[in-house]
Parts: structure tokens; C-alpha cells; sequence
């Protein structure tokens, strides 16, 4: 018979979270609000066949996804990457490996919230710094009140965002057949090309991992929210790129700016501004929202397993949020922010998850050699010999996709990881025993 818990015994991170605000989060942080810009561009290359694109971009994004899930079922840990980084390679890759992906979530928190700034200009007379520090401000009280008011406040963002791409599938609805969607005739017609652009309108799937110690039934509920989550926004984007193309043509949404205001101005006859704006007024709060939630709860799990300052894994008393990591992941965002121009160190954060793809892909390989026994509540399909071939397929699919990146991007790469080499190397010698 158990007895009762301790009243003295340590805060935990409020287990509270089902399958659909798992879920949520999922569709919350893929739908941002680069859909609005990426369909135009990835359909100047692909042409009428952009849908395929994205279709192409969510099979190279489903190899990793699964890879995801198989790990995030035997080890359901806030530490997400770091954590399973640390059962295959040696702590200082281990440790690179979570440095990367939080560092790259403080960078994404930041870049978001300028694009809220610059979208919230539509409306009101503020430069864009000062409305993405409007939002940090937000969304930092909501992340600190703890993540049931967090998942909630996703919840109903989430589902705006969903709704707003929903009535643009409906109001071009009635057009669909109207333009021949299969032809290449008139473009490029380079899907791999398109389909390592839209590629980036699918990356954050991975961050639901990182509210597993969150959620109730983890080791069934991630999985199964991350491939749902996954599933629900390509089908949302091929919708979108199908009714998209078939209202104004290919011509005329590849040349545009603003491609699916275009959409709406031609259906309704203006407004499409608007519309637009509002949208994605709600998709980078919500995205901002989800970075900075997925960054402090990698810094809580490192910092459980010793890897970062004890502190960062204190928790609230009432909102068991790790506050201290909030307020972390916060300031940082606000200095990128300072900044003002995050083009291309954003685009540090793109190099991050592509590297860390890779090492979650190699922990799934060769986990499969160093421990066959262990259980897997969800194992990726397909094995040749005792090899999964998914993975080794992820795995490849992102090597493919590196070089896209610019080169300003793998130079500002290579610093960040000798910065956390750095930082590793502090680490160890303040927790090194005194001779």
C-alpha cells in the first residue's frame, strides 16, 4: 500500500497535458506564420505542382518525426534531445546537442516576435522592436503562470490559426479545377529545390517532446500527438497550395509579396491585408509562446541531469514552471531582439535542428545495436537486418537539405558550437571536485 507523498519532497512539472493540447502545441508551432510567405516563393520554383512540394517536404520531415517518436517513448523527458543524445554519444556531444537546440529556440522566440512586431505595424504606429518586446512581455507572464494556462492560451491560438487557413481553403474551394495542378509547364518545376524551402514551414514538430514530463501517458500520448500534429498541418498546407494556385495562378502567387492576402483580395475583393495580418498576428504569439516553452524545459532537463546550473531547475510553487529558465530563455530573446535584424542569425537557428536531426536519427540506429532489449512503445517500422531503414533515410534527407543553408549561417553555426564547447568546458570544472 503506498503511503502519502511527502509534503517536503521536491516540485514537479504539472503532469496535466492530454492527447489534443499535446497536439496543439504540435499544429501551433509547425502553422506559423511563414506559410503566408513560403507558399509564393516555393511556387515561383515549383510552379502549379507546389502542393507536391509540400507533400514531398512533410515524407522527409515524417522520417525524422518518426525517429522522434520512437525516442520520445523510451525516454519521456523534458531533456528531449540532450536526453537522448546522452545514452549514445559522450557527454560533451550530448551536451552540444541540447546547447544547440535551446540556444536555437531563445534565437526563434526572438525572430518570431519581430515578425509580430512588424505585423502588429499594420495596425498600430510602432516599429517592429518595440511590439516584439510587447510580446515578449505576454507571452513570458503566460509561460509563467504555468503550462496548463500556457497549453490552454495554445489551444485557442491554435485553433484561430487552423480557422484562418481553413477559410482560405474554403473561399478558393469553388476555383479548384480551374488551373491544371500536375503541370510543371511555365516554371521551373524543381520540387526538391521547392521542397527544401517549404521544409522550413514543417520544422518545430520535434519541440512537443519537450513537454513530455507534462503530459499524462507520455510514452503513448507524444508520439502519437507528434504524427498527428505532423499529419494535420500538411494536410492544412496542401489544401492551402492547391486552392492558393487554382484562384490566382501560379504566375501571380509566385511573384507576390503577400500571396495569400492576394488570395483573399481576389475572392473578397480587398481586405486580404488585413486578414492576413491578424492571422499571423496569432501565429507568431503562439509560436513565440511554444519557443520559449520548449527552451526553458530543455534547460530544466539539462539542468536535472547536471548538465546546466542547478537552479535552472527550480520550480514555481504554485505554477510549477521552471521560472528561473523562463526568465533566461526571456532575456535572451530580448537582447536578439536589440539586435533589430535577425535574418541571418534566425537562420543559425534552421542549421541548429538540422544538426540535431542528425544526431536523433544516429541515436535511433544505433540504440537499435547498443540496447535491442530495451522497450520501445513505439518503434519505427521497417528494419533491414537489425538496421531501421527510416532512420538511416532521415538521416539522409537532412544532409540533403544542409546545403540550402547559407553560408552565413553554417559560420554563425560553427561559433555557437564552440560556444557551448565552451560552456561545457566551464561546467565541467565548476562541478570538477576541488583537489
Amino acid at each position: 500500500m503506498t503511503g502519502p507523498v511527502s509534503s517536503d519532497a521536491p516540485p514537479t512539472l504539472d503532469r496535466s497535458l492530454g492527447l489534443w493540447k499535446v497536439t496543439a502545441s504540435g499544429v501551433g508551432i509547425i502553422v506559423g506564420a511563414g506559410i503566408y510567405v513560403l507558399v509564393g516563393e516555393a511556387t515561383s520554383i515549383a510552379g502549379p505542382r507546389v502542393w507536391m512540394s509540400f507533400v514531398l517536404a512533410a515524407i522527409l520531415s515524417a522520417l525524422s518525426a518518426l525517429s522522434y517518436a520512437e525516442l520520445a517513448s523510451m525516454y519521456p523527458k523534458a531533456g528531449a534531445e540532450f536526453e537522448y543524445s546522452s545514452h549514445v554519444f559522450p557527454s560533451w556531444l550530448a551536451f552540444l546537442v541540447g546547447w544547440l537546440m535551446f540556444v536555437g529556440l531563445i534565437v526563434a522566440t526572438a525572430a518570431v516576435s519581430l515578425g509580430f512586431g512588424r505585423y502588429l505595424g499594420t495596425f498600430l504606429d510602432v516599429s517592429a522592436q518595440t511590439g516584439a518586446l510587447i510580446l515578449l512581455v505576454i507571452i513570458g507572464c503566460i509561460a509563467w503562470s504555468g503550462i496548463r494556462r500556457s497549453a490552454t492560451f495554445t489551444l485557442i491560438l491554435s485553433i484561430i490559426q487552423v480557422g484562418g487557413l481553413l477559410f482560405i481553403i474554403a473561399i478558393g474551394m469553388p476555383s479548384v479545377g480551374s488551373v491544371d495542378v500536375t503541370s510543371s509547364t511555365g516554371a521551373t518545376g524543381s520540387l526538391l529545390g521547392a521542397a527544401a524551402l517549404v521544409f522550413f514551414a514543417f520544422i518545430g514538430f520535434d519541440e512537443v517532446i519537450t513537454l513530455a514530463e507534462e503530459t499524462r501517458d507520455p510514452t503513448r500520448t507524444v508520439p502519437r500527438a507528434l504524427l498527428l500534429a505532423l499529419a494535420i498541418s500538411t494536410l492544412l498546407y496542401i489544401g492551402v497550395a492547391i486552392t492558393a494556385v487554382s484562384v490566382v495562378g501560379a504566375a501571380t502567387l509566385g511573384s507576390s509579396e503577400r500571396p495569400l492576402a492576394a488570395v483573399v483580395d481576389a475572392v473578397l475583393g480587398g481586405r486580404g491585408a488585413e486578414f492576413v495580418a491578424i492571422i499571423a498576428l496569432v501565429a507568431t504569439t503562439n509560436t513565440a509562446l511554444l519557443c520559449l516553452t520548449a527552451s526553458s524545459r530543455l534547460q530544466y532537463g539539462m539542468s536535472q541531469a547536471g548538465a546546466l546550473p542547478a537552479r535552472l531547475s527550480a520550480l514555481g510553487p504554485r505554477s510549477r514552471a521552471p521560472r528561473v529558465a523562463i526568465a533566461l530563455a526571456l532575456l535572451g530573446a530580448t537582447a536578439f531582439v536589440l539586435v533589430g535584424d535577425l535574418s541571418v542569425i534566425a537562420s543559425v537557428t534552421n542549421l541548429a535542428i538540422y544538426l540535431v536531426f542528425i544526431a536523433v536519427n544516429c541515436a535511433v540506429i544505433i540504440l537499435r545495436f547498443t540496447q535491442p532489449t530495451l522497450e520501445r512503445p513505439f518503434r519505427t517500422p521497417l528494419q533491414l537486418r537489425r538496421v531501421p531503414v527510416l532512420p538511416v533515410l532521415g538521416l539522409l534527407s537532412v544532409l540533403v537539405m544542409v546545403p540550402s543553408l547559407r553560408w552565413e549561417a553554417l559560420a554563425l553555426g560553427t561559433a555557437l558550437c564552440f560556444a557551448g564547447l565552451a560552456v561545457y568546458a566551464v561546467m565541467q570544472r565548476a562541478s570538477s571536485p576541488t583537489p
